[in-house]
């Protein structure tokens, strides 16, 4: 059977800022337990009294925040280069029979230009390229009889060096996408490899989120 509790746990996990805030003491518990009131009752299909719910906040335990951890803190203080890279455009297209084939020519083009932008993915529907927006032609041309489902022009990747044992640290985006939600910058696309981490956003929003990063890092 369902309790108070268990409610606000539910409610907490589903709202990391809200569970953040709560265990800095940083949140007035009575009024977090009027605003809950509505919800739980719901939840629970009758009525909560907000002194019931003001005990269950208090008695929730929080996972040690993640800022503070010995580990976090030295992987923080040990990321690497944040590189900018700018004129970039997205082409996102249904996986198909010759979907491999026609990549491969641009491969041979790119190598033919290693300085230029590029990444690959492919997902179970659907594959994606980014790449220097100066061979947006060569990439129309090549994938022609490809179904294109998104073309999107005038973006920026940031990436971001990662120390070696990052694979093992609970938590390492939340910081990057805590920092950039709170300063509303919308990401396009996120790409990651083992050490190296990439974020995608429109070149609108490229200088907040260099600097929210860079937050994150100092």
């Amino acid at each position: 059977m369902k309790t108070v509790s268990n409610c606000v746990e539910d409610i907490l996990i589903a709202q990391p800022y809200l569970e953040e805030a709560l265990s800095r003491n940083i949140i007035n518990f009575s009024a977090l337990a009027i605003e809950l009131t509505e919800p739980i009752s719901k939840m629970l299909k009758k009525d909560v009294k907000p002194g019931a719910i003001m005990m269950a906040l208090r008695r929730y335990n929080p996972p040690a925040t993640l800022g503070n951890s010995v580990k976090m803190k030295r992987v923080i203080e040990n990321l690497g280069d944040i590189t900018v890279r700018s004129n970039l455009t997205d082409f996102t297209v249904k996986n198909s029979s010759t979907i491999i084939d026609n990549h491969a020519k641009i491969l041979n083009r790119i190598d033919q230009e290693p300085k230029l932008f590029y990444t690959f993915t492919r997902g179970i529907h659907e594959s994606n390229i980014i790449v220097s927006s100066s061979l947006n032609d060569f990439i129309h041309e090549n994938l022609k009889n490809e179904n294109f489902l998104a073309v999107q022009e005038g973006l920026s990747a940031i990436s971001i060096n990662l120390p070696q044992d990052n694979s093992k640290i609970a938590g390492l985006y939340y910081h990057f996408f805590k920092r950039l939600a709170w300063e509303g910058v919308v990401l396009y696309e996120v790409l990651s490899t083992t050490n190296e981490f990439t974020i995608l956003v429109e070149d609108e929003y490229v200088d907040k989120a260099f600097a929210a990063i860079k937050k994150v890092k100092s």
